[in-house]
């Protein structure tokens, strides 16, 4: 590319060397290429700048930081985002709370976003926009004049068609997408799923290139499987646990599950087929121990709340009919742990938990496998909801609705034999280092710089300008 990368992304890092999934990846491919990392300020502001804020230079790139208000955190990222377009993205339309506020207020931050990029930004850069925080933000771009290459990528499910019709009218999906050169998906399942979108748009093409053609504009929809570093979570998990006590404690039978508290990922219906497991074992003498670690995120949405409250009585009932004096059989921790101590704790599992009920990848599968040791590998039960299912054919697939399924799984797993379950992992293993992240970023970025540029624009702009 003959310009600059400019990525924008709700998050910013804020560490020297950042650590984790997309952050980390986004890290390592502006610290290669040079550019620019844009992201939100963590502080609210009384009245947000019109410019973007320098935070220092990182590894030969840029940070700058956009400012938020309270009200613009209430509208654009916990109502419209998280409270509109993430239920919608996960299959949750009944949790969906529409709002003229919240819509207004993701249109302005957006409007008001693309306005601070055109200041920093240059005809032939590259701009990589990141998840769906910022579905508008090409068209508020393009309404502005520019007009070099815009890619999306999507980081959790594509929503059905049915499930857009949550939306409100003025949340136009297919007009915002189209105002991108590529859109980057998880899955082939979410290409489908864009496809059909647009195949529902009067207007609307599939050219034989396979591109779509809506309007005057031609848009690339594609699947860039997302990964981790493979070699640093390896190296990771491969150092011992330290001398506090930790590995003493751990049982022989260790189940983990990590996720985020969030109504996605499928928790209490996790936690409902541990105690099934228990309830149905036949050698009461087995003490298997299921270790949740839910960080808290968005405590602010009354969903968030529910769910917590729910995974709390759900760990109590489980522990209370079960346990015994030197043993517990649900570890619930919500809180954070180190990146570092889970890999490690990922290798003294036996079965690795990841059930979520709609996800768009789930690293959490694949940093599971990547911490296994090769002659003793766990085994991994996943979900077919997640995203990391379509590469990770041989992990114990499951329907996390199905208790008994997930319950029967379990039983599975813990009595796998070591033949059985060093194919299952070296299949396994094979898609994560196929898919890291290093290729995932080069993929998409080759994808983009060899888009065509757009034919023309001039359509979008009165109507991008309008506030919904």
């Amino acid at each position: 590319m003959s310009g600059q990368l400019i990525v924008v992304s709700n998050r910013i890092p804020t560490a020297a060397t950042p650590s984790g999934g997309l952050v980390y990846a986004l890290h390592e491919t502006l610290r290669k290429t040079g550019g620019i990392w844009i992201g939100s300020d963590p502080d609210l502001r009384p009245h947000a700048s019109k410019s973007l804020k320098e935070i220092g230079d990182q590894s030969n790139y840029r940070r700058l930081a956009f400012e938020l208000t309270q009200e613009d955190y209430d509208t654009f990222y916990l109502g419209f985002a998280n409270s509109v377009l993430w239920p919608v993205c996960h299959r949750r339309g009944d949790l969906v709370q529409i709002s003229r506020r919240y819509e207004k207020g993701y249109r302005r931050v957006n409007r008001h976003l693309a306005e601070q990029i055109m200041k920093v930004a240059e005809p032939d850069d590259l701009i990589w926009v990141h998840d769906y925080h910022f579905f508008p933000l090409a068209l508020e771009l393009r309404a502005l004049g520019f007009t070099g290459k815009l890619g999306f990528f999507l980081h959790i499910p594509f929503p059905a068609l049915g499930d857009l019709g949550a939306l409100p009218p003025t949340a136009d999906l297919a007009r915002w997408l189209a105002a991108f050169d590529l859109v980057g998906l998880q899955t082939r399942s979410d290409v489908a799923r864009c496809l059909e979108l647009f195949r529902s748009e009067f207007g609307a093409e599939l050219m034989n290139d396979g591109k779509i053609k809506y309007g005057e504009q031609r848009i690339a929809v594609r699947s860039f499987p997302i990964g981790i570093d493979v070699e640093a979570f390896v190296d990771a998990a491969s150092q011992e646990l330290d001398d506090t006590g930790i590995a003493r404690a751990l049982p022989r039978e260790l189940v983990i599950g990590v996720d985020r508290l969030d109504y996605s990922k499928g928790l209490p219906n996790r936690f409902r087929a541990f105690g099934r497991f228990l309830e149905m074992r036949t050698d009461k003498s087995r003490r298997p121990s299921l270790l949740q670690i839910a960080p808290p995120t968005r405590e602010e949405v009354s969903a968030y709340r529910d769910i917590r409250h729910e995974l709390e009585e759900l760990s109590g009932r489980v522990n209370g009919e079960n346990a015994d004096l030197d043993w517990t059989p649900v570890r619930y921790i919500h809180r954070n742990i180190d990146r570092n101590v889970l890999a490690k704790l990922f290798r003294k599992a036996r079965v690795g938990l990841v059930t979520p009920f709609a996800d768009g990848m789930n690293l959490v599968a694949k940093e599971y496998i990547a911490a296994q040791d090769p002659d003793d590998p766990g085994v991994l039960v996943l979900s077919r909801m997640a995203g990391a299912a379509e590469e990770m054919t041989q992990a114990l697939q499951v329907n996390p609705y199905d208790i008994e399924e997930m319950s029967e799984a379990l039983a599975r797993a813990l009595d796998m034999p070591l033949d059985e379950r060093k194919r299952r992992y070296a299949s396994c293993m094979e898609r994560v280092k196929a898919t890291d992240v290093a290729h995932w970023s080069e993929t998409y970025l080759k994808a983009l710089s060899a888009s065509r540029d757009k034919m023309s624009w001039s359509n979008f702009n009165a109507e991008a300008r309008s506030d919904a």
